[in-house]
């Protein structure tokens, strides 16, 4: 089976607070008495695109050094700046287009798709995205389960805030999940809220925030839960192709 920690809107901004809650959610990761397979980490890395922002984030998930424990796995959201994003994060050229990436384990594959808008909070998969799914699926020719991870939820959440900042075009979305039985679920961000629901008949689980955690509109009128501890998703993707998601908060 393959076994993903997913953590999502970090939104580092050089603060102090936002680096205290990114680096103990990654040292409680890299404590675990088991091994994960991989971090994966959907998207508003940053909070302002800048590369200082991006080399913090090198630092904190274990890119600058490799000294990460498990591969880190990362797409962008709608705070996060494509250019930066490659040259400060990812040690890649600085190029604008959409950033897109697979991680392919035994027992399945992660494709991390950019659904970020430059210049927008909405989301959208581009047509250069769109091909690169095909194409990345029929190179692994139905052979393992896949997950696609993306930020913006393509469903509504029931919530003003994300709700308003969903993914465009979302029936694209859904004719691609009825062509291909080998995507086993979809996984986002964006929300600040650990939620699991379905979409075109697929389980989608977004992430909590690490950030700050949205208040439901039952929950009171104050948006987000400044105090609310951070929280990781842990994801398994067993041999039948079944999608198990758990979810702890990290104090």
């Amino acid at each position: 089976m393959l076994v993903l920690a997913h953590i999502s809107d970090l939104h580092l901004d050089g603060s102090a607070r936002a680096t205290e809650r990114a680096e103990r959610v990654c040292e409680r990761l890299r404590e675990l008495p088991g091994r994960v397979d991989a971090l994966l980490v959907t998207g508003d890395i940053a909070d302002h695109g800048t590369e200082p922002e991006y080399e913090e984030a090198a630092r904190i998930l274990g890119l600058r050094d490799g000294d990460a424990p498990f591969p880190v796995l990362t797409c962008p959201g709608n705070h996060d700046s494509r250019a930066p994003y490659r040259k400060a994060l990812l040690g890649l050229p600085g190029a604008e287009g959409p950033v897109n990436s697979v991680q392919v384990f035994d027992d399945g594959a992660v494709l991390m798709c950019d659904s970020s808008v430059p210049g927008s909070d909405d989301g959208e998969l581009e047509e250069e995205t769109y091909d690169w799914i095909e194409t990345t699926l029929d190179e692994l020719d139905g052979g393992l389960p896949a997950l696609l991870a993306f930020h913006h939820p393509p469903v509504t959440l029931h919530h003003p805030l994300p709700d308003s900042y969903r993914l465009r075009e979302s029936g694209r979305l859904a004719g691609l999940l009825a062509r291909r039985p080998e995507i086993a679920g979809l996984v986002t961000g964006h929300a600040h809220t650990p939620a699991a629901t379905s979409f075109a008949g697929r389980p989608l689980v977004v992430a909590p925030g690490v950030t700050w955690t949205l208040r439901l509109p039952w929950e009171g009128e104050q948006i987000a839960d400044r105090d609310a501890p951070p929280g990781i998703a842990f994801h398994v993707l067993d041999d039948t192709g079944r999608l198990t998601s758990h979810f702890r908060v990290v104090t």
